[in-house]
């Protein structure tokens, strides 16, 4: 039996089950994308994409989860300015674990199905969403339309897709689809189906939308290490562009056209950016490398993937995830 926290934002729960004084400022956030926010759905899977050992989850309290990260990754912490408690992942959440929303993010995952077979198995995005239609069957069954209805439309959802159909797609030499479409080709590809995905997920009531754009993926330590003077790949910096300007102008469109409806694009490449240009400030002492691994700039590729191999420093990044500042 699952449950699912029906209330008006602010006025949920005010102080938290624990009575820490915690203020939910939404009633829930349900979370899809791949290995940046994947939180253990993985873990279960005949999949070379995992991240249930160590030293992942080096820093985190209880050790490896799945988490591509030695500690939180990004909507952990978004989940706790929220006023939220850890989202857990859709494979292991029950009863009341549910509450505050699910994690049905999945490594190697992509909006196009295709995506990502090198790791074997994976969720696409088209089977998160699924998943999600089957957390509302059961939460339905418990409080009804109406009031699933208003829970949902008052709960964060945040994508994060599109990285895998570049990296684990586009540029993997076993696919033809670097010689099937150009740059603008591919983006209109993605973003069209995309545009499908989250119609779906507006049409089971999801109103409040995050999407994370696409990164500097051309300075990530695993397309550093393709370079002999380990400098960033303009060429891939480039290609993801259309990409980005596709998803604003859908945002656009769906704000305008979507009655209720409310996408709010976060910026991953000015992130980037930032943080590189001002590392020091933000707690890091090493840019260039990986935090771990082998090879000149520490990037040890496994099965078409880094992995972590050693403890984790201030470094910005695993390869291709990202990085938990250790305080």
């Amino acid at each position: 039996m699952v449950f699912l926290r029906v209330g008006s934002g602010q006025n949920v729960d005010p102080v938290g089950p624990d009575g820490g004084g915690r203020r939910e400022m939404v009633p829930a956030m349900f979370i899809f994308g791949d290995s940046l926010i994947d939180n253990g759905n993985n873990n279960d899977l005949p999949s070379f994409a995992k991240a249930n050992y160590f030293p992942y989850g080096i820093d985190f309290n209880g050790g490896p989860t799945g988490r591509f990260s030695n500690g939180y990754t990004m909507v952990d912490e978004i989940a706790e300015l929220l006023g939220l408690p850890l989202i857990p992942p859709y494979s292991e959440a029950s009863g009341d674990a549910v509450l505050h929303g699910l994690n049905y993010a999945s490594a190697a995952a992509g909006i196009l199905d295709i995506t990502g077979r090198n790791f074997v198995s994976r969720i696409p995005f088209n089977q998160q969403i699924r998943n999600f239609q089957n957390t509302l069957n059961q939460i339905t069954d418990n409080l009804g339309a109406m009031g699933v209805a208003r829970a949902i439309g008052k709960s964060i959802f945040f994508v994060g897709m599109g990285s895998n159909d570049y990296l684990n797609n586009y540029l993997m030499p076993n696919y033809p689809t670097k010689n099937q479409y150009n740059a603008q080709q591919f983006a209109d590809l993605l973003v069209q189906q995309y545009n499908q995905q989250l119609t779906t997920l507006y049409n089971l009531g999801a109103r409040k939308f995050v999407l994370a754009g696409l990164g500097l993926m051309g300075c990530i330590p695993s397309i550093l290490a393709q370079s002999p003077a380990g400098q960033c790949s303009e060429a891939v910096n480039q290609l993801i562009l259309p990409f980005n300007e596709n998803v604003k102008t859908m945002m656009n469109n769906f704000n305008t056209n979507l009655p209720g409806a409310r996408f709010i694009y976060l910026d991953v490449t000015r992130m980037f950016r930032e943080i590189l240009a001002n590392s020091a400030a933000y707690g890091f002492s090493v840019i260039n490398r990986g935090c771990c691994g082998i090879g000149e700039i520490e990037v040890r590729l496994h099965v078409f993937h880094s992995r972590l191999l050693v403890r984790i420093g201030n470094n910005t990044s695993s390869g291709m995830h990202s990085t938990q500042q250790k305080l």
